[in-house]
């Protein structure tokens, strides 16, 4: 296991929910950051926070995941300023409601390429500087919804389940390498975050709804689609 104290971790998604909570562990336990989120006044407040309570030192970057870009020169920037980074969480991520009749491709690719793309391109990013250490560690964020796949989460399980499958794989081949660098999958259940909330739902399934209240008032039976139903009974991380 990587020594937290003394480290150094970049994390993404860290401006609330459980990136958030995981950067103020982390500084609690004596680990400097790279925080890294889109939400810039919402990783400004997380680094304000650590920065009050006297913790090891603490740069915030403004990245949006879901562009290849950002997140190498995320990478370039957390490494240079913290020359011993040796911790990445990959923690970022977003939901997207809706059966997948009612989720369009574009949808679908805005999601994958945050939340399955992102965790790769970080990886890929960060991974020569972490092998370069004495002892490194990666943690990537999957979810429940990584091992089970309920109705209304066709997108957000495809993502998570294939963080899932990256991350094992991977961690087989870094083993195998003898390298310095371990690697976690974390499969969190219902936690209370921010992710529903800012969720995004189906076009199509915008027109569905609307279409299907229109055959209620006309005593139509309503479709089986319900995007609340899957937000409100599972809050994935």
């Amino acid at each position: 296991m990587t020594t937290i104290r003394g480290s150094a971790a970049a994390v993404t998604g860290a401006a609330s929910g459980i990136g958030r909570a995981l950067a103020l562990e982390l500084a609690a336990r004596g680990c400097d950051l790279a925080l890294a989120d889109r939400d810039d006044a919402g990783l400004q407040a997380t680094a304000a926070e650590i920065g009050r309570a006297g913790s090891p030192k603490v740069t915030a970057h403004r990245v949006d995941v879901g562009e290849p870009q950002q997140i190498a020169d995320f990478a370039e920037a957390a490494i240079a300023a913290h020359p011993g980074l040796n911790i990445v969480v990959n923690n970022a991520g977003v939901a997207l409601l809706g059966q997948f009749n009612e989720i369009d491709q574009a949808q679908m690719d805005w999601l994958m390429d945050i939340n399955f793309w992102g965790v790769v391109h970080s990886t890929r990013a960060f991974l020569p500087h972490l092998a370069r250490q004495r002892e490194a560690h990666i943690v990537n964020l999957s979810s429940i919804f990584g091992i089970i796949a309920p109705p209304g989460q066709t997108a957000y399980a495809a993502a998570k389940f294939a963080v899932r499958g990256f991350s094992e794989s991977l961690r087989h081949e870094l083993q195998m390498a003898a390298s310095p660098v371990r690697l976690s999958v974390v499969h969190p259940g219902g936690v209370a975050t921010n992710i529903v909330r800012n969720s995004r739902a189906g076009t199509i399934g915008r027109c569905w709804r609307a279409g299907s209240r229109r055959r209620r008032r006309r005593g139509s039976p309503a479709p089986l689609s319900n995007l609340n139903a899957a937000g409100a009974a599972y809050r994935p991380a």
